[in-house]
Order: structure tokens, then sequence, then C-alpha cells
């Protein structure tokens, strides 16, 4: 059985003229559209009611020697009352412009003239349709995925092909005891996928601790995981619980787990291996029980061919391993998540935005993502806090076309080169952020500060 959003895509035509819904009906008919046609205001909301329609393609005017588009102009306001989430565009054999501005004011999703041309009118379908069925699956998402999400906790948002073994893996592996190894480039969400692994499994009652490790330094490892006790070293004002001890029967998520030093990974591996552990300055043994996730934008098994990594520890961290494909790699779900961050960032900053021009959303389908969900995220950000209307324009993205080209350093700001040097040397080392930091001169904190500072 199809589901909603991979069924051909229903849409309502309303025109009191014969040819007009002929014409209609065949050309999207070849598109692959299931079509519905009325002849006059009352019959579409007759139809709007029996029916769920993905797009409405409405006349402006239905009465005989009427050309002020006010029948039009009362049904479109009827429809949104009914449902704002169903996209309709106007039709109008009147080339009047300010009839135009006021259906789009009024709620119209895009304007097409007659005599229309057939590739803009598909065109315009199509991206209304992709619209629409990304804030219907988004809003069921929010009421619906419950085993991958949590009260006020960050939601996945994953319907792509791409993302399938993704979900299932989780599905399965969640609700067991296994160490899971995220892997993925940065921004992909691996953070999120520890969260719903936690959601799904019998520890969900429980905490889910986060320890970024790129941004532990040596000393302050072990009283970071396993905690310290009252004069272990100088600073040690008072005794400290260690992460271990805050995710006891819980579940604790080791980000950027690469970046553990050599010789800080014996420790770690021995409380995977034998559930013990001693707080920093105290000779008692403490047990965990603790399931471990981790995750890493680096390739662990070069790691260990060049030594920088244990092989027997990579052992025990991914009984099971989750690989979150790059956004690039999942278009499909460019929609909705642009339709999720939206919806945050306009309650955020208090604007009335409702959804995406046509060419702003063909803008973020085309951009090459290479921050992923994370730079995504940044990008609607920007773009609710630039918007002038209740639609986002390609000009408040900030994302040029043909982005990868190389900008003039004479016209980059201070911060711009160094993010910019930042991008280029995580590439060129696939993403590692410890090589990186290495050949950048900066330690892991300051790296990641930076890496938190521009989104990256």
């Amino acid at each position: 059985m199809k589901n909603a959003h991979t069924a051909p895509p229903r849409v309502l035509i309303a025109d009191d003229q014969e040819d007009v819904l002929v014409a209609l009906r065949l050309l999207l008919k070849s598109e692959g559209y299931r079509s519905e046609t009325v002849n006059s205001p009352a019959k579409a909301l007759t139809a709007l009611e029996q029916t769920d329609f993905d797009a409405v393609l409405i006349d402006l005017n239905y009465t005989r020697d009427t050309t002020s588009g006010q029948e039009g102009l009362d049904l479109l306001a009827r429809i949104q009352a009914a449902d704002s989430t169903v996209p309709v565009v106007v039709m109008t054999a009147w080339a009047n412009v300010e009839l135009a501005v006021d259906a789009m004011r009024r709620g119209a999703r895009d304007f097409i003239q007659k005599p229309w041309d057939n590739a803009r009118l598909l065109a315009v379908l199509r991206t209304q349709v992709e619209l629409s069925r990304a804030l219907r699956r988004g809003r069921r998402l929010e009421a619906e995925n419950e085993l991958l999400r949590e009260d006020n906790g960050p939601t996945m948002i994953a319907e792509s092909a791409a993302m399938r073994p993704v979900i299932e893996l989780i599905q399965r592996v969640g609700p067991s005891e296994a160490n899971v190894l995220i892997t993925g480039e940065n921004g992909t969400g691996k953070g999120l996928v520890a969260h719903a692994l936690h959601r799904n499994s019998p520890r969900g009652g429980r905490p889910l601790v986060v320890v970024n490790m790129g941004g532990l330094s040596e000393g302050v490892f072990e009283s970071e995981l396993f905690g310290h006790v009252k004069g272990a070293f100088t600073d040690a004002k008072v005794d400290r619980v260690g992460r271990f001890e805050l995710a006891e029967n819980g579940t604790l998520f080791l980000d950027e787990i690469a970046n553990i030093p050599l010789n800080q990974q014996a420790k770690l591996l021995r409380v995977l291996e034998t559930g013990e552990y001693e707080r920093v300055g105290s000779s008692r043994t403490r047990r965990a029980s603790v399931r471990l996730i981790s995750a890493t934008n680096a390739s662990l098994a070069d790691e260990v061919a060049a030594g920088r990594f244990r092989q027997d520890l990579l052992f025990r961290l991914n009984t099971v391993e989750i690989a979150i494909p790059p956004l690039r790699e999942r278009r499909e779900d460019i929609p909705l998540l642009a339709a999720h961050f939206l919806g945050i960032h306009a309650k955020r900053y208090r604007k009335a935005l409702q959804d995406f021009e046509p060419s702003a959303m063909q803008l973020l389908e085309n951009h090459p993502w290479p921050g992923n969900v994370r730079e995504l995220d940044h990008a609607i950000e920007r773009a609710a806090l630039m918007a002038q209307t209740n639609a986002i324009k390609p000009a408040d993205l900030g994302l040029r076309p043909g982005s990868e080209s190389t900008p003039r350093l004479e016209d980059m700001s201070l911060e711009d080169v160094e993010r910019f040097l930042i991008k280029k040397t995580l590439a060129r080392f696939d993403g590692n952020a410890k090589r990186a930091a290495d050949t950048l001169g900066l330690s892991r904190s300051a790296f990641y500060r930076r890496l938190e500072k521009y989104g990256l």
C-alpha cells in the first residue's frame, strides 16, 4: 500500500470554463497527477470537505462578464480558513498586477496568467505540492514519532530512501544493550541518532549524558569521565561526580570519540570491559551500568591503521555501526527539514513566516550543503531573521548559487577567512577534526570552540 507522500499528487481545479478544465485535466494526467474539476466556488469547497488535496488551482472569476476577481478572492479566504496547509495557486485571464498582488497578500502561493505556459504551470504545481507534503509530514511526524523523540527534545526528520536503513537500525538496535558507533560527516545528525537510540531503549527514562571528547583536554579526561575526590589535585576543591556515574542506568554518549588521546584509551577500554572505574584520587572501585553510544566523523579503521586508535577499543565501541549519509545524498528530506526549521525559528523570533518562495526552495535543493543539516538549520535561521515578508526569498538565505567557488580574500572579513580556512582544512582531512586542529596549530578545545562559533 502506498503511503500519502508517495501516492500521485491530487490537485483540485476550479474554473467555470469547461475547455479550461478539460485542458488542465489532460495536462496534469500526462504528468502523473490525479485531478478533480469543479465549475464553481461552492463545489470547490464541497470537494475540499470530502477529499485531501495536495494543491488547489482556482480561477478568480466565475460569473460571466465579471473581472473583479472578488469571487476567487472570497474562495481563497474560505480555503485558507478551512486548511492553511493546502497551497492555492490562482489563475486569471486578465493581466491585472494589482489583483495578483492582492491574491498573494491574502495567502495564495503563486499566480498563473491565462493563457498559461505549460512548463511554468507544472513547475509551480510541483513546487507547491512538495512544500505542502513537507509541511503536512512535518506535522504528522511531530505527533506520531514518539519512539524517535522526547518531550521538548530534538526531532528526527528522515523519510528519504537513504535514511531508511538508519531508521531501521535504530528500531532494531535501540531496545538492546549493544554499544553503537555512529559515523558520518559533521552536521549530519549523529547526536539526533544517539537521542533516538536512547529513547527507544529500556533506559529511555534515565539520563542521556553527552560528552564532547574533542573538547576535553588530556588533563581533565579522567576527571570528566570518572570524577574526582576533594584534594585529588590542586583545583579539586570538592568531590566531583563523573559522567559515567551521572549516566548510571542510562546512556553515555561520547561524541567525537576519535579524539581521545592514545594514552587515555586504555582507561576507557578498561571500564568497557569490566564495568569498573575509580574516581581520580580515590582507591574505591565503582561499577558502571551504562549503555555506551559513540560517534565520529573520522574513519576509525584508518586511525587504527595509523596507530592513533586502539583496535581492541574499536571492537568494544562498534558492536553495531550506524552510518549517516550526508545531506547531499538525502535531498528528498530538504523540503521537510526546511519546513521544520522554519517553524522553529519563526516561533523563536516571532515572525509570521509561512513558507518558501519556489526559487528559494530550488536554491535549498541545489545547494551542496558541505555543513549538512546543521548548515541548513543555520541558513533557515538567518532567513527567518532577514525575511521581510511571510515567505522566504532566495536573498534571505545568504546562499550563493555555485557557492563552491572560492571567494576573493580581499572581499572577506577576518572571521570569514578563519571560517574558510577551517572548512578547507577539514575537507582536506575528510572531516577529521583532530588532524585539522593539529595542522592549524590549535588545541582541540580551541578548535571546537571555532567549529561551534562558525556553525561547522
